[in-house]
This record gives C-alpha cells, structure tokens and sequence, in this order.
C-alpha cells in the first residue's frame, strides 16, 4: 500500500465527528488505520463515494479480492471479523450478488414490509405506555433502553419468526458484533453463539415453518435449485437481517429524538407544520449517519481516482481495501455547504448515503424509515414536554466506530 501517513482510527468511537472531520480535512480519500494495523482507503468526498459505491471494479468479497485474508493476514480475533468472513449479500460480488440479493428481496418483500406498519404502531404504543408508567416510579427515564432499543428488535424479532425470549440474547449478541473494541475472547464467545442462536432457529423452523422471513429463506435454501442459498449463506444472510435491522435504527431513532431535544427551534418547525417527521428523519440520517463508517470494500484492479472525479493522480492499486466514510460524507462542506454540520429539518438538500447506494443499497431501509416515522410523532405527541435529563457533555457514544449512537439517553418525560 501507498507509504503515506494514516489517520489511525479511534476503535471505541468516542469521538466519530472529530475525527470524520480529520478524516475530510486530509482530502476526499485517505489511509486510515483500523484495529490491528489493517489499513485501508477511507472516502469522505459524497461524489466520489458514490462512484466507487457503483463502480464494479470495486468488491466486497474479501475471498476473492483482499490478499491480506487471502493470505490468511487477519486473525480469527480481528474484532471486525464478522464484517468480513460472513458470506451473505453484503460480502458478495458480480454474480453472486445478484443471485443472493435476488433471493433475499423474494423474501424481504415491499408487501411483508408495509404489512407491518399495523404491528409497528401497536408496539409502540406499548412502549409508550410502559415509558408513562417508568415515568411514575422515576424522575429519569432511558429512552435508548425503554423505547429505542426494544422497538425495532421486536419488528426484526417477528419479522424473522424468532421467539421473543430470544430477545436479550440476540441484543447481547449484535451488540458485540458493533463492538469495535472488543477482546479477542469476546470475538470468538461472539462468533460462537451468534452461528449457535441461528442454527437453533433454523432447525425450528424446518419442523414448524411459519410465516415469517427465517421460513421463507429457508424455502430459498432448500428449494430454488442451483440459484439456491448455501446453508452457511442462509445463516449469515439472516445475521445480515438481523444487524443492518436492529442497531441502525437504534441509532436512527436515538439520534433524532437526541437532535429535536438539543434544537427545539427544529421541532417546532414539525410541529408548526414547517417541515414533516419524514424530514426529521432524512437529515437525522445525513448529519446523524447511524452507520459512521462501513468496512470494507476492495479494489478489483487499480482505480485511478481522478477518471471519477477524485484526486488527481491518486489511485486505489488493485487488492487495497476500502472504507465507506459515511459519517464524514454526511457533513461534507463542498456538498451542504459550511453548515453542514448543523441539524436543519428545513435543509433543501438532505440526500445521503446513510443506506448506502448502487446495487448494495439496503433492503431494510424502508422498514427503518416506517419504524422510524412511526416512533417519533408518537413520543413527541405523548410527551410534549420531553427533555433531556442530562447535559449533552454527559452523553456517551456506543464503543465502536461503526455504530453511531448513544449508551444511553436519559430524560424527563415531563
């Protein structure tokens, strides 16, 4: 790889904006420094990330295009291991994407995903009910915890078919997955029990299909022929299902009530009718990326970066890797301006790579969005004098540098 100086990347995420605005201010890409000394190109620039997100000389399968796994350079205890050794839609290429993606969104349908919108909307009215009756046993209540959190794991719970005691387990579980700091004893406890969890609800749904998602991939894995899901593939797709629609709407929703509280000139432009919750929504996922930055991508052969709008004269050889930037993308000055960093429902242009884009775009963001939408005029109509219970200095970010949220989100109902 180019000798340059490397941003080294904080793994517990204490400060992601800071250092995404170190990250900017070194050009629309640059080397950057993951646990372990891994290093890999991370993009900041929209425009450019946007061309690479699209370009198919760049992969995501590590098995055919990164040398350092080819060659057997990454530990089993690499805490981004998951990220990288499952083999699902997310880590495929060419062919083989579009065979899984294919197989996945025949499953993950627009219909299964609208007719949850009833479903959504009564488990968050149950939640706000336990929020009101928390509210009279304590002055502070954890929204994160109580509202942020339980409602999209028991969307992806049901969805996926999963017994609701299972719940906790495979909170604890995704919740390692985005630790970026982890030991090398919680990578592989993690490893072991998460393929354990997902056997477990496979072999149960073989003898009791239901209608859920888990039953329709396995019907993928078992009866589509050559074009069917490998038996690995289908536990890693559903590991794929349950991560990309959990945390990120965790953090969707943690971020934007986070916002409104800290800006309430911005929510009253929703309520006064100025601006909608959807918009709330856009710009939390702009300036508020519930993914920070997404690892890895891989050079399929050189790519010179100024043919895409990039540096001139830089170029990506052939085999390096890849880091969506997408925190840093989402407050890009040359994009929105010098108040890019600034919340602003009212924003004109709030588009975003949140979700990513091109043909890895996710399949879950409009079950995001719907869950979202959803909970927030809901809480904020319950509770119209909602505030936060501690000062902003106070709040600590999630210990990864992927995830982007808060460990917890105290408040006073009101």
């Amino acid at each position: 790889m180019t000798d340059q100086r490397a941003v080294v990347i904080d793994p517990s995420g204490r400060d992601i904006h800071g250092e995404a605005a170190r990250i900017r201010d070194r050009g629309p890409v640059t080397l950057v420094e993951l646990p372990d000394g891994v290093r890999a190109w991370a993009v900041s620039s929209p425009h450019l990330l946007k061309r690479l997100l699209t370009d198919s000389r760049v992969s995501k399968d590590p098995r055919r295009h990164w040398p350092i796994w080819i060659n057997g350079g990454i530990s089993p205890e690499w805490p981004l291991l998951t990220w990288v050794a499952v083999q699902n839609m997310f880590t495929a290429y060419g062919a083989d994407h579009k065979r899984l993606r294919r197989l996945v969104s025949s499953a993950f349908t627009a219909r299964r995903t609208a007719a949850l919108q009833p479903r959504v909307e009564e488990i968050t009215k149950q939640l706000l009910d336990g929020l009101e009756e928390a509210g009279r046993r304590s002055a502070t209540v954890d929204l994160r915890e109580e509202f942020c959190y339980p409602l999209p794991i028991r969307v992806i719970s049901e969805l996926l078919g999963l017994p609701e005691e299972k719940g906790d387990e495979l909170r604890a579980i995704v919740d390692s997955v985005f630790h970026t700091s982890a030991s090398p004893e919680e990578v592989t406890e993690t490893y072991a029990r998460m393929y354990a969890v997902l056997g477990e609800l496979v072999a149960t749904k073989r003898k009791m299909p239901g209608d859920d998602l888990t039953t329709a991939l396995i019907h993928a894995r078992d009866e589509e022929g050559d074009t069917r899901l490998g038996e690995q593939e289908l536990l890693d797709t559903l590991i794929l299902m349950i991560s990309a629609g959990h945390e990120t709407t965790v953090n969707l929703i943690d971020n934007a009530i986070h916002a409104l509280l800290t800006h309430p000139r911005q929510l009253e432009h929703v309520r006064e009718g100025r601006a909608s919750w959807e918009d709330v929504v856009e710009e939390t996922l702009r300036v508020q990326a519930p993914i920070a930055s997404l690892p890895l991508r891989y050079a399929v052969e050189d790519l010179e970066l100024g043919a895409m709008g990039g540096p001139e004269g830089m170029v990506i050889a052939q085999g390096e890797a890849i880091l969506a930037a997408y925190a840093a993308a989402g407050r890009d000055p040359g994009k929105y301006g010098a108040d890019a960093a600034v919340f602003d429902v009212t924003r004109l242009d709030k588009e975003h790579l949140a979700f990513g884009y091109g043909v890895h775009f996710c399949l879950g963001a409009p079950l995001g969005r719907l869950e979202a939408t959803t909970a927030l005029p809901a809480l904020f109509t319950r509770f119209p004098s909602l505030r936060l219970a501690a000062p902003e200095g106070e709040l600590t970010p999630v210990d990864s540098f992927i995830s982007n949220g808060h460990r917890s989100l105290p408040v006073r109902l009101g």
